[in-house]
């Protein structure tokens, strides 16, 4: 197992840990955690940390937007969020600190490229949150604030097209210059454990299928499907 030092970790994330096993358990990947309790040794991987710092996550930006474009509507700063805490963004955001080369992960795992695996990655950054959080107790907001706020304000510059975001409401206009289309969106997969989900979805113009998508939540899977038959139609590249 190939891992850095914790603390060049600490080093380029600007905090360190009081409680260094909070740390490890956010670094620690499922598979690595089963391989030590097959050999009778105690572990605990990431996944409950992973849970909090979903919501912490999705907090921090909420405010974030809420603060930075005082006088956009709704719609616009929901679109944006979802931008910001999808998987593909949350993937990102890990790379950008390395944070995959400091993953315990089993051998299997590691034998798998499991360091580059988004979801591996997109879990294990949404634990390091949820354990900045905790470690640092009634400054938790602060830090992960401190934290994250830098590098999806840089994400969300880099990243965002406004023309193209809100990929369902622009289907939805391209689809209405045609009388009597009907477009709908179907669910047609669901995977993962309750607390992150994995939806596929469809988008259907009558009876034709025209795109699919996948996503952390039904309304990210719609617009990736959106996006796929913007693609069909040459709106998008």
């Amino acid at each position: 197992m190939q891992r850095s030092d914790i603390s060049t970790l600490e080093e380029r994330i600007g905090y360190s840990f009081k409680n260094k096993n909070i740390l490890k358990e956010a670094l620690t990947h499922s598979s690595y955690a089963n391989e030590l309790k097959a050999r009778k040794q105690e572990a605990v991987c990431n996944e409950r940390l992973e849970f909090l710092g979903d919501s912490v996550l999705s907090v921090v930006v909420s405010e974030y937007l809420f603060e930075k474009f005082s006088s956009n509507p709704e719609g616009e700063l929901t679109q944006r969020r979802a931008l910001l805490v999808q998987s593909a963004s949350l993937a990102a955001y890990s790379r950008s600190i390395g944070l995959g080369d400091h993953l315990y992960l089993g051998h299997g795992e590691e034998k798998n490229r499991g360091r580059e695996r988004q979801s591996t990655l997109e879990n294990a950054f949404e634990a390091l949150v949820a354990a900045i959080y905790l470690d640092a107790g009634e400054n938790g907001l602060d830090e992960v604030r401190r934290f994250v706020l830098p590098i999806v304000d840089k994400y969300l510059e880099e990243n965002y097209d406004y023309k193209h975001i809100d990929a369902k409401t622009e289907l939805q206009q391209l689809i209405q210059q045609a009388e009597g289309d009907f477009l709908e969106y179907v669910v047609v997969a669901e995977r993962g454990p309750d607390h992150k989900k994995e939806f596929e979805v469809v988008a259907r113009l009558n009876s034709n299928i025209i795109g699919r998508g996948k996503g952390n939540s039904k309304r990210e899977a719609e617009q990736n499907a959106a996006k796929e038959a913007l693609k069909l139609f040459g709106t998008i590249e």
